[in-house]
């Protein structure tokens, strides 16, 4: 009898470090994306919102080392510089408002300060003002409308009312006429100091019913849920489910509105600088350069291009960083 032409051989067992090769790639392939990474791969994909978002983060630092830059520049934004000015007319020597390699962005009429310089130091209070209220509004809005939307009944009338009442209530002329009579000392503060923390405290005490119209609707939606009756029938409090099922699921809408409301409040305190009842002289502010560049815009148009061009670029940024994290948090977006 002949012997088969091929032998069966013994099949092979794989080995320790194969098996463990194949347990993690099946782990690697099952394993899910957490919500932060699927926003945060949406988020990279839109090219505006990284733009924005980085254009922020610059002028976050600009502001930050404001004193170190003009240190290094060696100019100072309150010191004058008569010799740059024409005698005559009181407008800056040479073209585009004395711009030159000492002066990046020329002088200002009349006195000859360095506007570069001030440009700086204007963007730490439109930002200081901007974060600080923004976070003033979004702790009162939060608080306030998540218990209206959670208790109802007459805890989420009388907030509601006052919601409205404040809504309706003239923001920028009470503004105006409260930083008018404030004392020139006040809480250990001095000065333009006392108008920023006056501001801070109003816009954002203003601005929290915005955000509070928005936390409560959605809790409104989130109360009767599915894992709130389940937390409910585990005994859970009612604080605990406040701050440990609700508050959570609130956070998305709450970041979104934040980076809206941040832009605005740079207008406002703008706006108030313009009016003469924000920062005083010589502090400098966006607002405030912009209504002294009046008297010279026929003359020195640039005196009132670069504030101008500064609030545009931040309120700007901030916008376009702003849609780009509601669309990236938004759970049916598709971007």
């Amino acid at each position: 009898m002949t012997a088969p032409l091929h032998e069966p051989t013994a099949e092979t067992a794989p080995s320790a470090a194969e098996e463990a090769a194949a347990v993690a790639a099946g782990e690697k392939a099952v394993q899910g994306r957490s919500l932060g990474r699927i926003a945060w791969e949406r988020l990279k994909r839109d090219k505006l919102a990284l733009t924005g978002g980085v254009v922020v983060l610059v002028l976050i630092l600009v502001a930050l080392l404001a004193p170190v830059i003009t240190n290094l520049l060696g100019q100072d934004p309150d010191v004058f510089h008569e010799d740059m000015i024409d005698p005559l007319f009181g407008t800056p020597k040479g073209s585009l408002g004395g711009v030159s390699g000492d002066h990046l962005l020329g002088v200002e009429p009349v006195n000859g300060r360095d506007i570069f310089a001030r440009v700086l130091y204007g963007a730490r209070i439109s930002l200081l003002v901007g974060f600080l209220s923004a976070m003033v509004a979004v702790v009162l809005g939060t608080v306030l409308g998540i218990l209206a939307g959670f208790f109802g009944g007459w805890v989420d009338s009388v907030i509601s009312r006052v919601m409205d009442g404040l809504l309706a209530f003239p923001q920028l002329l009470f503004t105006i006429a409260l930083v008018s009579v404030m004392p020139n000392d006040l809480l250990g503060l001095t000065g333009s100091n006392v108008r920023v923390f006056v501001m801070i405290l109003v816009i954002g005490f203003f601005g929290w019913p915005y955000i509070g119209r928005v936390v409560r609707g959605q809790t409104l939606s989130m109360r009767e849920r599915e894992y709130v009756e389940a937390a409910r029938s585990l005994g859970a409090g009612r604080f605990y489910i406040l701050f440990k099922e609700l508050l959570p699921n609130l956070v998305a809408p709450i970041v979104v509105y934040t980076t809206m409301m941040i832009p605005t409040n740079i207008l406002t305190e703008a706006a108030l600088s313009f009016l003469g009842v924000g920062v005083k002289p010589p502090t400098a502010s966006w607002g405030q350069m912009l209504s002294s560049a009046i008297d010279y815009y026929d003359s020195d148009p640039m005196y009132m291009v670069v504030p101008g061009v500064a609030i545009f670029v931040t309120v700007l940024a901030f916008n376009l960083f702003g849609d780009g994290v509601r669309d990236a948090l938004d759970p049916k977006g598709s971007r």
